[in-house]
């Protein structure tokens, strides 16, 4: 302790006070984990001139911590941002854009497959706030250019759509938007970065989303453990519409989470490509199967919205493209919703759960026809299951699938 005794002091004060600083120069694979609400200035001058907005010094925990800012540059490498903030979840993420970016008297366009939580947030805070939306047709771009009214401050755009999994024209989608000058705002939950490069979609720099929203609750931690968002952007302007509202709304996420992410970085690619493969074969076996009357997978011949997946994530990158680790099935009509159940009820390796991109295999069966403004034409009658395939070995989910299948909808 600088200018006072040891002896001067008591045991608790010599504690909380030891003067010892370890040696700089400490590198290992893994950023350290700093956790902190206060940050200790040297002065008062230090005090009054830091800068939290830029990330040139640290103030206060919410505004960052070395481990948050390691995170959110890496998270920008990712996606192609160079601005990111960290938020609780990926549905935080979403609720930071729209309050960011609308006030009363604007408009907010979504796809009518949108992740439902988001179309909840408009149906409930954001119109008691004044703000109005509506639902577009994910699959026609006519439809959206129809919808945008001078109102209109934000389009949300989601590739694919939630659940269904309908993949649009996303570029002529941010097209659209662009020529009326409306702020587009993608969840690239689905395609994390490696799918796609949502700030750069035709690969020569002229066209890309404004913003990016991602729940990072899914492959870039991994472990179904993690629950955090991010929001990137590469407009400095728009970066601090979200940072300030950020700031205002109190929003953080906990060191260790951020550990987590980072530690999970290095192998999302290698992840997210076993998701995929496991899932194609898996959903290439089910289109053989006689009680499945359709499969919802971008990446499969006939699929809706494939010729756009194939054209965006198809085109550009070696072999198949990418395609993550989700697809949904139609049972067909012809069986009840109790037999339904049942069949999920019967899987032994997939189990009940919501949310995706971790090691175990989900299902869930979900009734389409509330969660849409409109019947989707182009989903064949039936039941819709939704399949998230985690890192089993995939010839074990077939024979649990095949197993399940047999006892809820015997042949004949």
């Amino acid at each position: 302790m600088v200018g006072m005794k040891e002896h001067d002091t008591d045991l608790a004060t010599r504690i909380v006070h030891h003067d010892y600083v370890p040696p700089a120069g400490f590198v290992a694979p893994q950023p350290g984990v700093y956790k902190a609400s206060t940050v200790i200035f040297p002065n008062v001058a230090a005090m009054r001139s830091r800068e939290w907005k830029d990330k040139s010094g640290y103030t206060y925990g919410l505004h960052g911590t070395p481990t948050t800012f390691i995170l959110e540059e890496r998270l920008c490498a990712l996606e192609g941002g160079l601005q990111c903030v960290l938020v609780p979840s990926g549905l935080a993420a979403i609720a930071n854009v729209a309050l960011a970016l609308l006030q009363p008297g604007d408009e907010v366009l979504i796809p009518d497959n949108a992740y439902g939580p988001g179309k909840d947030l408009a149906n409930g805070e954001l119109a008691r706030f004044g703000i109005t939306h509506g639902f577009y047709d994910p699959l026609d771009p006519a439809d959206l250019a129809a919808r945008i009214t001078p109102a209109t401050r934000l389009v949300w755009l989601e590739a694919p759509g939630s659940v269904s999994m309908e993949f649009p024209d996303l570029c002529e989608q941010v097209r659209i938007c662009r020529a009326h000058g409306v702020t587009t705002a993608l969840d690239n939950t689905w395609g994390a970065g490696l799918a796609f490069a949502p700030f750069d979609l035709t690969g020569d720099g002229s066209l890309g989303v404004d913003v990016s929203a991602h729940a990072l609750t899914k492959y870039p931690s991994g472990g179904g453990d993690v629950l955090m968002g991010s929001v990137m952007t590469r407009d400095p302007g728009l970066h601090m519409k979200i940072k300030l509202t950020h700031m205002r709304l109190g929003l953080g996420v906990g060191a260790n989470d951020a550990e987590f992410v980072l530690r999970a970085l290095p192998s999302i690619g290698l992840r997210y490509r076993a998701h995929d493969e496991a899932a194609r074969t898996l959903a290439r076996w089910l289109q053989q199967q006689p009680a499945i009357v359709q499969v919802l997978h971008p990446a499969l011949e006939g699929a809706p919205g494939h010729a756009h997946w194939k054209a965006l994530c198809g085109a550009r990158q070696v072999g198949a493209g990418q395609a993550a680790g989700l697809f949904s099935v139609m049972i067909d009509a012809r069986y009840t919703q109790k037999q339904v159940d049942a069949f999920c009820d019967g899987l032994r390796l997939f189990k009940l759960g919501y949310s995706w991109g971790g090691p175990m295999s989900l299902v869930v069966p979900y009734n389409i026809a509330s969660m849409r403004s409109r019947p989707p034409a182009h989903l064949k009658p039936g039941t819709l299951v939704r399949f998230s395939i985690g890192l089993e070995a995939v010839e074990d989910l077939r024979r649990d699938l095949q197993q399940a299948l047999e006892h809820a909808f015997p042949a004949g």
